[in-house]
This record gives structure tokens, C-alpha cells and sequence, in this order.
């Protein structure tokens, strides 16, 4: 999985109402680069300048479920989204996970302040659901953002003296972060990796340069990622934990020098997450030919697992590979509830028409979604769709025909066509494609 959270994302007025109406540049960019290695959009959600983005491979998405979304302002007494959090919750394989991107309070002073919106992000942000209400019920919990805590007491001078020198470890015990884990409850169990990369805050814009201005703000870890577990088990080292049935280890912590777009450098971190599955079987089972030639082939078959509560609303959508969410269907078609089948069996057809099907050559999939609970629950491997226009043409003599068939498939999207010959020595029905299995052949037929 893919988790990306941001702040201080353009929300002016004007830029607001343009990602209103249609998928704001940054949602826009991360699909373009994810979904060709089979990542797709799980959910999203922004407060002004805040957004947070789910991607996970599509085979894991029927196993992807309860999920919601909240936000909280704490700007101007809670009246402001500039400031405050923005979290997804979802059930994976079984197991309750939330995701919490925050953008806190600013400013050396406001350690506390930091502290008491955090609290009341926890307090107001609540799910619905008998498995877990609040951020904290989770069974695994990953706060991450532009947190803003600093570095208290140590001037100026040793700060960048510390760093210059690789000396990192003298700035830790004066972080308002760790400071704040060891004596505020609200943040007992939260875990961190080692700061073992530079302060991420405040650089001059388009360098690596700590910040020249006037203000010549004292650099600080300002941007960072933590987890916690629900119930843990004494782990064995800071990078790791474990509670019964799952741990989280952490594999990399580190910033990213070479983005100089902005006066924070970004953070990452990848974990890998072990667990028991709870969940072993989609909601859905969806069953299709290996390929797709004649209109005919383009029927499916499904059933649903005795658990699934349907919806008249449910629909399966053909996709090609590479697809970037939900929505981003070729054609789909409506399933078919009990109501409308003999006898209420589970196991059920639909086809899709001749026209709804895609030109052409390619790997599709199909995914069913379900109304009911807002995502896809049954998701097939990919399969060959092969349609072809039929091309009509008359050939007096051998020429170049040949080049000129096989340039109006490409220029047709298709594979396979037919041609006529009218030549005493080549006439008859001839097939062609770019197939090279195929190539070009008579066909024995009589005309009329």
C-alpha cells in the first residue's frame, strides 16, 4: 500500500472550486505515477490545504473494507480548516487500521497548544461501526504530518552546529516531540524511528539552504511519522512492535534532500505489517473466459457469499489494466438481484452488449462494486479483450497491399481483418492481422 499525506496544498478560492469540479492535480499526479504497477485509489479525502490518499494493488481491494473517512478543524477555535487532521479508517484483511495526517499549530511556543489540538482530533474524529468508534480503537494507528513541534532551549548556532557535524543525537533529547511522548498521556505508546536525517524545517525555497532570512528560524523535525498499536506487546527495539496476531516493523525513516520545491523536505517511511488474515474470501466471486473474441464471450458469471447484503445499485465494471479507481470504468453493467432471478440463487449472469465492449486489443479486468459499502469486492485476473473492425477492399493488383492492409489495423486499433482480392490469381476472401501466427491467408468461400 501507498499512503501519502500533505499540507499546505493550494486551497484558494478559485483553486478550490476548479478540484470541486473536477480531481485536484495532486490525486491527479500520484494515479499517473502508481497506476501502472497496478496501484488504484482507495480513498481520499481534504480540509483545505490538507489531503490524504489511500493506493492499494486491486487485487487487495476485496479484502479493503469499512472504509471511512473524517476531518477535524482546529483553526480559529475549530472554525478554520487551515489547521487540524484528516484521517481514513479501514478494515484490512480483518484487521482495523487508521490513517491520521495532521497539520498542527506553528511556532516555537505552542508545544502545548500542539499537544491539545492533537487530543481534539482524537476526541472529535469518531466512526461508525461496532469494531472500532474512535482514532485510537484501532488495532493499528499511523499519525503522520506536518506536526510543527521544534527544538527547545539550544541556540541557534549549535543546532547548525549539531548538523553540520553529523551530531544529530544532541538535538534529540530537546525535541518538543520526544519531550511531549514521555510526560503527555495522550501520546503514551506512540512509536517513532531514530532521527537519523536532518531537520526537515526551514529551508530557503529551490535549496538546501537552512533558512536566511530575517527571521532565521531554527531548523527542527518539524514533519514526522509515528504508530501505535492498540494492544502491544513489549517490543524489542524502537523500529518495532507487536500486539496478538500482528506487528509492524519499520524498515526505512528518512527525509528526501532533493525536493526543494518548498521550505520542508518530505518525509517517508516504509513498514512492513504482518498479520493473520481474518478475511480469506471476497464478498464476490466473479468467474470470465481467459479471453474475449465474439460478443458472445463477454458474458459473466458471479456469486456472493451468503454474508453480502446487495443492492439493487451494484454494478461490475470492465477496466483496463493500469486502471486508477472505481470509477475510471470502460463500460459496466448492472448485476441482477434475487428479485430479478428464478429461485434466489446465488450464482448469477449478465452480459455486456456488443457496443459496449472496447476496440481493439488489450488486458482487461473486471471489478464488481458494491453500493452498500462504496468500493470493490470481487475483482477477477486479467484477461484478453480482442475485438476488430472489418474492413472491406478491393484489390486489383498485388502492389503493396500488404503494407497498406496492415497500416488500417493499426490505424483501426484492431488485430484482424478481411479483404477481398480481385485478381485472377489471388481472388477470393483473404484474412489478414498482425498476428504473426496469422499473417495473411485465403479463405475458402464461395462468392456470390
Amino acid at each position: 500500500m501507498f499512503v501519502i499525506g500533505l499540507q499546505e496544498v493550494n486551497s484558494m478560492i478559485n483553486k478550490r472550486l476548479k478540484d470541486a469540479l473536477f480531481s485536484d492535480q495532486w490525486s491527479e499526479a500520484f494515479m499517473d505515477i502508481l497506476s501502472p504497477f497496478s496501484y488504484v485509489l482507495v480513498s481520499s479525502v481534504r480540509m483545505q490545504g490538507c489531503l490524504l490518499l489511500v493506493f492499494a494493488k486491486y487485487f487487495h481491494l476485496p479484502y479493503l473494507r469499512d472504509i471511512q473517512t473524517d476531518c477535524t478543524r482546529t483553526g480559529l477555535g475549530g472554525y478554520w480548516g487551515n489547521k487540524g487532521g484528516v484521517s481514513i479508517r479501514l478494515s484490512l484483511f480483518g484487521h482495523m487500521v487508521c490513517f491520521l495526517n495532521c497539520h498542527l499549530p506553528a511556532h516555537m511556543e505552542n508545544s502545548d497548544q500542539r499537544v491539545d489540538n492533537f487530543e481534539s482530533i482524537l476526541q472529535l474524529q469518531q466512526f461508525q461501526g461496532p469494531l472500532a468508534n474512535g482514532v485510537l480503537d484501532h488495532d493499528l494507528v499511523f499519525w503522520f504530518g506536518d506536526l510543527n513541534f521544534r527544538i527547545d532551549d539550544l541556540d541557534l548556532y549549535f543546532v547548525k552546529s549539531a548538523i553540520q557535524g553529523s551530531k544529530l543525537s544532541l538535538l534529540w533529547e530537546k525535541d518538543q516531540l520526544n519531550i511531549a511522548k514521555c510526560c503527555e498521556p495522550v501520546l503514551s505508546g506512540f512509536m517513532e524511528g531514530p532521527l537519523t536525517f536532518p531537520p526537515t524545517y526551514k529551508y530557503d525555497v529551490g535549496t538546501n539552504t537552512y533558512d536566511t532570512s530575517s527571521k532565521k528560524r531554527k531548523p527542527a523535525w518539524t514533519d514526522r511519522i509515528l504508530w501505535k498499536m492498540k494492544n502491544p506487546i513489549s517490543p524489542s527495539d524502537t523500529s518495532c512492535s507487536m500486539s496478538e496476531g500482528m506487528s509492524v516493523t519499520l524498515l526505512s525513516y528518512g527525509s528526501h534532500m532533493h525536493y526543494t520545491e518548498s521550505d520542508h523536505k518530505p518525509v517517508s517511511a516504509i513498514f512492513s505489517v504482518k498479520f493473520s488474515a481474518c478475511l480469506v474470501a471476497p464478498l464476490v466471486h466473479i468467474w470470465v473466459r481467459d479471453e474475449w473474441i465474439l460478443p458472445s464471450d463477454a458474458r459473466v458469471t458471479y456469486r456472493w457469499s451468503p454474508i453480502y447484503i446487495k443492492s439493487s445499485w451494484d454494478w461490475i465494471g470492465l477496466y483496463k489494466v493500469g486502471f486508477r479507481h472505481y470509477k475510471d470504468y470502460v463500460s459496466y453493467v448492472w448485476v441482477k438481484t434475487e428479485d430479478d432471478t428464478d429461485g434466489g440463487r446465488y450464482q448469477h449472469q449478465v452480459m455486456f452488449s456488443e457496443e459496449s465492449l472496447p476496440k481493439g486489443t488489450g488486458e482487461y479486468l473486471l471489478g464488481y462494486y458494491s453500493n452498500n459499502i462504496s468500493t470493490l469486492i470481487g475483482v477477477t485476473e486479467p484477461f484478453q479483450v480482442s475485438t476488430c473492425t472489418f474492413l472491406l477492399v478491393n484489390i486489383v493488383n498485388k502492389g503493396n497491399y500488404r503494407k497498406i492492409l496492415t497500416d488500417s489495423l493499426v490505424t483501426n486499433n484492431c488485430s484482424t481483418g478481411f479483404y477481398l482480392h480481385g485478381s485472377a490469381s489471388f481472388r477470393g476472401l483473404h484474412a489478414f492481422s498482425t498476428k504473426k501466427e496469422l499473417g495473411f491467408k485465403r479463405i475458402n468461400c464461395k462468392l456470390f
